[in-house]
């Protein structure tokens, strides 16, 4: 008996699951289909940020592209007026200079030695006023001072009458381009 009382306990059973799984399709059905809904919404909603985001990349990409772009272009440019300053800077230079060539020829047709004397000590006479319109300065004196980072002592002399440091003799004057040194002054200095 106590077999046909389980079997009956199991019938039973199976009889409540089978309505209670007949009346869930209906209530899982309305579930799946609003959580369905909500699903494609979710989805639509990422495919739109997808979408913003894809566009936002693509402004920064081409805004990256410009803006190398106008580097570039600007980088090339300033080479090509860096150039153009320099060919025109020397330019300017040899125009200055170009009288004082002329006038060194015009020297060489002399045979008078007191005269082509004459004639260089006139020409030398006006480099130091070419070198001041370029800029350019001249130093290295006796009785100056000696300093390392714009002389170039060659020699060196002990003397009781000149102080120390001081140059006693210029071998070779010096030039500076503003605080840019051209050549150095090579002289003798004292004690």
């Amino acid at each position: 008996m106590e077999n046909k009382e389980n079997i009956a306990e199991e019938v039973v059973e199976e009889v409540a699951a089978e309505e209670t799984a007949a009346e869930e399709p209906k209530e899982t059905k309305k579930d799946k289909k609003a959580e369905n809904k909500k699903h494609k919404a979710e989805i639509e909603a990422l495919k739109a940020e997808v979408e913003a985001e894809k566009a936002k990349t693509k402004e920064a990409e081409d805004k990256y592209l410009r803006c190398a772009a106008e580097y570039d272009n600007f980088r090339r440019r300033s080479q090509k007026e860096r150039e153009g300053i320099y060919s025109e800077a020397k330019a300017d230079a040899i125009k200055e200079l170009l009288p004082m060539i002329d006038n060194l020829q015009r020297a060489t047709g002399y045979t008078d030695a007191d005269k082509v004397a004459e004639g260089v000590s006139m020409i030398l006479g006006t480099l130091p006023d070419v070198l001041s319109k370029m800029g350019i300065e001249a130093y290295g004196e006796p009785c100056e001072q000696f300093d390392p980072n714009i002389h170039n002592a060659i020699m060196h002399e002990e003397n009781s009458e000149k102080g120390e440091n001081e140059i006693v003799a210029v071998y070779q004057r010096g030039y500076r381009l503003g605080d840019k040194i051209i050549r150095y002054a090579m002289v003798t200095v004292a004690n």
